[in-house]
């Protein structure tokens, strides 16, 4: 079947390259519009207790968490001393379009909560209601406006929809910057490669031609379903990294066919054939790992499960359909400027580390278990603005409530009674505002702190014969993990039936929704990509030893992560401010991209040894010479992908500051350390046994299983008789 699309490529080479022209301008136009279709999903997990809390709050009682906070400085005197300000501002705000409720210190009985430390700021709430991305619209607007100074006060805009306005707008910027600065210098870099203009212009173009089909067909499951803004910026850099994979194997393999005196039809096919079947298992693998995201219920997760299929879609239609049409109409002048040296440095390396596999092999092993220990230290926590430059207005606003409030009123937690009955709220109230971590407890029973009152009640609380409660936390609540704060609130025996929302409830049940289904999407990925690289391999032992190299490869970009992001060391440098935690997200996430690239350069390599072990080599000369053929490639590969990745340390937002770091380490520990030393270490090691499996798992690779029978006359049952024959007489 490949054999045949190679040929079609091949004499239909001029439309097939007309069409491919068209389309690419056609997605490039439709996918620009992209980036504005994104968005930055709210954080709650649909179906949980403070999700259907929200919809409580707002059904019945009109209110809910505010997006919008107004930080309003007394320049001389208190918050007392500008009442008159604080006031016509709250009635301003109020007056204002869209704003669905508003409330203030001057306009709730001077509640504490509202009020500085030093009594020289209030603040002002406000709630914004409406679907996801008009609402934001409107709160960017109101903040615009609103952020005045005058001869009394100075009024800062900030909350949720601010920072996370803030996030997605900061994201774009940087993909479009990353965007001026990876294309360039990935096409530089296979130019040093190449050494041929129109190669590297080639494979640059399947890349791009990957990123705006992603981008495009981004934009339509948008018109559907929310889409991340950090869906785009996956897209530039996987794109790019898996169209110049795929192109660097199909081209070299074309290289060697001509090499070999093959006509260019036959190149074309050939090379279809052969790094073509290495490319749709590499796609398949890569796509399990991200399609596993899908399984989440979160729209944040879920965006990179369909942007991680797209990228693989269109990489593998732009290297299997665009590229052999273009090595087509190339032929010949696609052959290298002169020879390189037939063993290279990969073959000198896999022989070095089989002559000495124990102390070779040992000796990274404990480099890498040493890079990645700061893993066991891996604490995880909640995302703030802190994410944000801290020179962004969101973000220096919530500094300023962080360090001059000693509670947070804009993240209340909520716990909502739809039917109260003649339940006893004081009493309730008393026991949740002695909860260690809540600061005060509002009601339409009174205020309370440490059980006891301190200010009257509002009918605000209560509707429709129910009510709820507002348990204002403190802010070093707020500054950890709030997980035992909302653990502590749903603990406390309620005279009625309560659903506990707000803030800190949602994103501890966005985590909880994470860690439910983080068991079935690791089993997922790690069964799927075994049976694949059993399919192609018909080994039991080498898709097992992949999977213990890839969870190396995880170990040490998870290392990084903590000594860098966690605990801070390289804050100054890279600029960011480090809060002792992780946000759970972003890390399985990265788990899942850097699993199905690690199983990328597993594919390349391995097929390689295979293909040399099935045309009759023994297992040494085999990984020696697959090494020499595709460790090349990967290390091109990877430092272009690694290089593409590095970009975004360089962004606005923390969140992509750790992509790019721990993609970056992780992509080239895995192609070089991993690959280069230990993966030859263990095929040394394990000698016959790569190449077994029981007779049962035969018979299913050989129903099921892709065999390249054309490279040579052993069947891999053969190949394993052989293989032992050949180990005793080399010693391997």
């Amino acid at each position: 079947m490949l054999a045949r699309l190679g040929r079609f490529a091949y004499r239909r080479r001029r439309p097939v390259l007309v069409v491919s022209v068209l389309l690419t301008l056609l997605v490039g136009v439709f996918g620009a519009g992209a980036l504005n279709a994104l968005s930055l999903s709210r954080i709650d997990a649909p179906g949980s207790e403070s999700d259907r809390a929200r919809a409580v709050l707002a059904d019945q009682f009109d209110t809910g968490p505010p997006n919008l906070v107004l930080l309003v400085t007394a320049k001389d005197g208190t918050v007392d001393d500008i009442r008159a300000d604080g006031e016509r501002l709250t009635r301003e705000l109020a007056a204002e379009p869209g704003v669905a409720e508003v409330g203030s210190y001057w306009s709730r009985g001077d509640s504490p909560a509202l009020r500085s430390e030093d009594d020289t700021a209030g603040l002002v709430l406000a709630r914004v209601p409406g679907e996801v991305n008009a609402a934001r619209e409107r709160v960017g607007e109101l903040a615009e406006r609103f952020t005045t100074e005058t001869a009394t006060v100075r009024v800062e805009a900030g909350g949720q929809d601010v920072v996370f306005r803030e996030i997605g707008a900061q994201a774009r910027t940087d993909f479009l910057r990353a965007e001026l600065i990876v294309i360039p210098l990935v096409l530089a870099l296979l130019l040093l490669f190449y050494r041929r203009i129109t190669l590297a212009l080639v494979t640059l173009g399947v890349g791009v031609f990957s990123i705006l089909g992603t981008l495009a067909l981004l934009r339509l499951v948008a018109s559907v379903t929310p889409v991340s803004t950090f869906g785009a910026n996956i897209a530039l850099v996987m794109g790019l990294a898996l169209g110049v994979d795929y192109c660097l194997f199909v081209i070299a393999r074309f290289r060697e066919e001509l090499g070999r005196g093959a006509t260019v039809e036959d190149a074309v096919a050939g090379a279809v054939r052969t790094a073509g079947r290495t490319v749709l298992f590499s796609g398949i693998t890569v796509a399990t790992s991200l399609l596993a995201l899908l399984l989440f219920p979160l729209s944040f997760l879920r965006s990179f499960g369909y942007a991680g299929a797209f990228v693989v879609l269109t990489a593998v239609v732009g290297a299997l359909v665009i590229l052999p049409a273009a090595l087509a109409v190339l032929g010949r002048r696609a052959l290298p400027r002169r020879e390189r040296a037939p063993r290279n440095l990969w073959y000198r390396l896999a022989n070095a580390v089989m002559r000495r596999p124990v102390l070779t092999g040992g000796a990274m092993l404990v480099l890498v278990l040493v890079v990645a220990s700061p893993a066991l230290g891996l604490r995880f926590g909640m995302p703030d603005a802190r994410i944000l430059p801290a020179d962004s207005p969101g973000r220096a606003t919530a500094d300023e409530i962080r360090e001059g409030f000693g509670q947070e009123e804009s993240d209340a937690v909520y716990l909502v009674a739809p039917e109260a009955g003649t339940g006893d709220v004081a009493t309730y109230a008393a026991l949740l505002s002695d909860v260690d971590g809540v600061a005060q407890v509002d009601s339409s029973a009174g205020s309370f702190a440490g059980g006891d009152p301190i200010g009257p009640g509002s009918d605000r609380f209560t509707s429709n014969g129910g009510t709820y409660l507002a348990a204002i936390p403190t802010q070093d609540a707020l500054h950890g993990d709030p997980g035992d704060l909302i653990a502590d609130l749903r603990a406390v025996p309620a005279p009625f039936d309560v659903l506990v929302g707000g803030n800190p409830a949602e994103t501890v049940d966005w985590r909880d929704a994470m860690t439910e289904r983080l068991p079935l999407v690791l089993a997922v990925v790690l069964l799927l990509t075994f049976a694949v690289l059993f399919l192609m391999t018909g080994s039991l032992l080498l898709p097992l030893k992949a999977t213990v190299l890839n969870l190396l490869s995880l170990g040490v970009m998870f290392g990084v992560l903590v000594w860098v992001f966690q605990d801070g060391n390289l804050a100054d440098l890279l600029g960011f401010t480090a809060t002792g935690t992780l946000e759970s997200s972003i890390p399985i996430l990265m788990f899942c991209i850097v699993y199905g690239l690690s199983m990328d350069y597993e594919v390349f390599v391995v097929s390689r040894i295979r293909e040399e072990y099935l045309s009759g080599k023994d297992g040494r000369s085999a990984v020696a010479l697959g090494l020499q053929r595709s460790g090349p490639l990967v290390t091109v590969a990877a430092v272009i992908l690694a290089a593409s990745f590095a970009v975004y340390a360089t962004g606005g937002v923390v969140y992509l500051k750790m992509i790019g770091v721990g993609m970056a380490v992780a992509v080239l520990v895995d192609a070089v350390l991993i690959r280069g030393v230990l993966l030859p270490a263990f095929i040394r090691l394990a000698g016959d046994a790569n190449w077994w499996a029981p007779a049962w798992l035969r018979r299913v690779h050989e129903r099921f299983g892709i065999s390249e029978q054309d490279v040579g006359n052993r069947t891999l049952s053969d190949a394993n008789d052989a293989g032992r024959r050949d180990a005793v007489a080399t010693g391997t």
